[in-house]
């Protein structure tokens, strides 16, 4: 088995690679590491059957004849966080849309046994359904959103118009070890554990009591290879942890001090997953609950360090546009 993994030096990416080496599977990872960081795939560089190809999506002919002899494509590569997509907006239609198409214009090609294309919850715009179904309105309130739904058509159109074995797996707020840390203020994991090891407050959105469906990056991991593994194509599969938290909880876990700030426009109350297509399409279900994902971060926090310490007056200069175009 030959697997592609774009964005694998990503955060979910490298998580991958890992579990496919250990199941002795050929890996090659594809990143041009404007988000991925070679650390993260540090220790697999020199394993027989892993190899690095820092590429760009965007860029066809430096990637299309790595497909060549490939069975399954994951395909993670994609710009994240909502501010820079509000500020930049073609550089993600570039990205997460034309990237995409170059990626299946390569698995057409060389005739890929699985493409499984990595979604986002974040097409749901504000849900009126929680749980909420594949079934439920799309309704992105900003351009990563979009494109990354965009992604997601073009994947369901080329598997049914070309035949192209696919599942399209729409994640709900993942964490884990090598979240990402760099980037415009965003992903809350980064931004809490970088306060804890600066021992300064934890910047709370709002009240606190909306809720996430923290979703453990190694129940993403069976996720996808659950998925690479059916003979299942052309559905989209939402995968979550199968409850909701509160960010008040993960605070009271993280243990620490709060400041609050304002509540941002443009984001839901609640994040839940309805996951019961997954569990009867991919007999698939998660493990890892948000008490013992916490524990595991904290554990070893070295990884944020680095990472920048935000505080409230950061914030709000760093999402002024976030209020200026969603308000």
């Amino acid at each position: 088995m030959k697997i592609i993994i774009t964005g694998g030096a990503g955060f979910i990416g490298s998580h991958l690679a890992d579990f496919l080496i250990d199941l002795d599977y050929e890996v090659i990872v594809i990143d041009n590491l404007s988000i991925g960081r070679k650390d993260n795939i540090s220790h697999l560089l020199e394993h027989s059957k892993f190899k690095f190809v820092q590429a760009d999506i965007c860029e066809f002919k430096s990637i299309e004849n790595i497909f060549e002899g490939v069975d399954w494509v994951f395909h993670l590569a994609a710009l994240a966080d909502i501010v820079p997509s509000i500020e930049n907006p073609r550089d993600y239609y570039q990205s997460n849309a034309n990237g995409t198409f170059n990626v299946l214009e390569a698995c057409r090609k060389y005739n890929i046994k699985k493409i499984v294309y990595s979604a986002s919850s974040s097409c749901y715009g504000i849900p009126d359904q929680y749980p909420t179904k594949e079934s439920s309105k799309i309704c992105p309130q900003y351009p990563y959103a979009l494109t990354k739904n965009l992604g997601e058509q073009l994947v369901m159109h080329w598997s049914q118009l070309y035949s192209i074995p696919a599942i399209s797996l729409r994640f709900f707020n993942v964490y884990g070890p090598r979240a990402r840390t760099s980037g415009t203020y965003g992903a809350v994991f980064g931004v809490f554990l970088a306060q804890k090891i600066a021992k300064k407050p934890f910047t709370v959105v709002g009240d606190g009591r909306q809720t996430r469906d923290f979703t453990f990056v190694s129940d993403i991991v069976s996720a996808l290879f659950s998925a690479a593994n059916t003979s299942i194509t052309g559905e989209i599969i939402n995968i979550g942890s199968s409850n909701t938290y509160s960010i008040n909880r993960l605070v009271e876990l993280l243990g620490g001090e709060i400041v609050y700030i304002p509540k941002r426009p443009g984001e839901p109350d609640c994040t839940w997953a309805d996951i019961t297509k997954a569990k009867k399409l991919l007999n698939w279900e998660p493990k890892v609950t948000l008490e013992d994902g916490v524990q595991v971060l904290l554990q070893d926090m070295n990884y944020w360090t680095d990472a920048p310490i935000w505080d409230e007056n950061s914030i709000a200069k760093a999402t002024e546009k976030w209020f200026k175009y969603l308000s």
